[in-house]
């Protein structure tokens, strides 16, 4: 049996995704397809480098290995075309800490942060808890409803005081892969008015097949002075459990002005077995993740079948990520509340409010579909039965 079609069990203990689901939903009989993590199996070769290492008897302290990081740079460089140094890199426990950090060495309070609704909810609230102000740029919709930047309502909007923008790509939620044309002219923008990019590039290597992520600092020399990237294998290798991940700074000087703030914040090195796992991932997961990404296309095309036969969920397939944004303003509730609670109580289903991603999600759903297939059955028979009785 593959690993795709076996379920494990992770309800009755601490995972996230299970164990709120009475304080999220009202209710334990939901299927969790919300936080974006995935009930598939992590690869065995991180597996059996975590157990290797939890057989030496002693726990301490210890630094994030400098082969660890070089097993990152070659994943990079082999994967994506980008070349890093290991001195490049600093280990965090997560994107949303390193945003945080970012945001407190590359503006002041009162400085302008540029974001791009419907966007992951901390992109919001973490400039927000650092005193600092966000300028919305939400993505705007073209006639074939495909999510676009748009451009034109940037310049508008940027005054002296804008100094940074938090750039997701490939995108949660809409699952964008942006395509080098639309981050050329993005660039351009933010190399004109002197304002520096954090890209959170956390799902990219969850891009399918038509696709291509095109990593910010790739760009160009004056781009690379500008950005900062946040990359990491937890939603690559499901891994977010062993808390680890990276910040690339390419740039000297940009470098040395997010380490005085790093510094102050003891990020220290992580953890024994996030450092046995991400290494273990980026020296031999690559064959798991292309079989990873063929099961996912499955669900795509399952989801994609399901929703094209009624006319009530507008589904078009992400081009990375393992996120579906399900389109149901034509389901003709009143509130975002009533949505919500028709995916709960009828298709008991535990999903994302579309909401909860900015105003411009109103009306929408976001759905983890990274998922083994019995799962993935049980929750198309559930959300087929739901929209049949609406």
């Amino acid at each position: 049996m593959s690993i795709f079609d076996r379920v494990t069990v992770r309800s009755g203990g601490n995972a996230e995704k299970y164990a709120l689901r009475q304080k999220l939903f009202g209710t334990e009989d939901v299927l969790p397809m919300w936080v974006a993590d995935m009930d598939i199996e992590t690869p065995l070769c991180v597996r059996t480098a975590v157990m290797k290492r939890a057989e030496h008897p002693v726990y301490g302290y210890e630094e994030m290995p400098r082969s660890a990081f070089e097993a990152q740079c070659t994943w990079m460089a082999t994967r994506h075309g980008v070349t890093m140094a290991p001195e490049e890199l600093f280990f965090s426990h997560s994107v949303v800490a390193s945003i945080s950090a970012a945001i407190a060495a590359f503006t002041d309070p009162g400085d302008e942060v540029v974001v791009q609704p419907p966007i992951y909810p901390p992109f919001v609230s973490t400039v927000r808890h650092r005193g600092r102000r966000v300028l919305s740029n939400p993505l705007r919709q073209d006639e074939e409803g495909i999510y676009r930047f748009d451009l034109e309502g940037l310049e508008q909007q940027i005054t002296p005081k804008t100094k940074l923008l938090l750039l997701c790509s490939p995108h949660n939620p809409v699952g964008r892969v942006w395509e080098c044309t639309e981050l050329e002219a993005l660039a351009e923008i933010c190399l004109r008015h002197g304002i520096t990019v954090f890209a959170d590039e956390i799902h990219s290597d969850l891009v399918f097949a038509g696709h291509k992520h095109t990593p910010f600092v790739s760009l160009g020399e004056a781009v690379r002075r500008i950005t900062v990237t946040a990359i990491g294998p937890g939603k690559t290798f499901n891994v977010a459990g062993l808390a680890v991940s990276t910040v690339a700074i390419t740039d000297t000087a940009l470098r040395e002005r997010f380490k005085a703030v790093y510094d102050t914040i003891h990020f220290a090195q992580g953890t024994v077995f996030g450092h046995a796992g991400f290494e273990a991932a980026y020296r031999e997961g690559a064959a798991w993740l292309e079989a990873l990404l063929g099961h996912l296309q499955g669900n795509i095309d399952r989801l994609a079948d399901l929703t094209a036969r009624f006319e009530t969920i507008a589904f078009r397939p992400p081009e990375g990520t393992y996120l579906a944004w399900l389109d149901c303003r034509r389901m003709g509730f009143e509130s975002d509340k009533a949505l919500r609670e028709f995916f709960i109580r009828e298709a008991r289903l535990g999903l994302s409010p579309g909401i909860s991603f900015g105003r411009e999600g109103s009306g929408f759903m976001r759905l983890n579909f990274a998922v083994p297939t019995p799962t993935m059955d049980e929750a198309l028979y559930r959300l087929e039965g739901a929209l049949q009785r609406l």
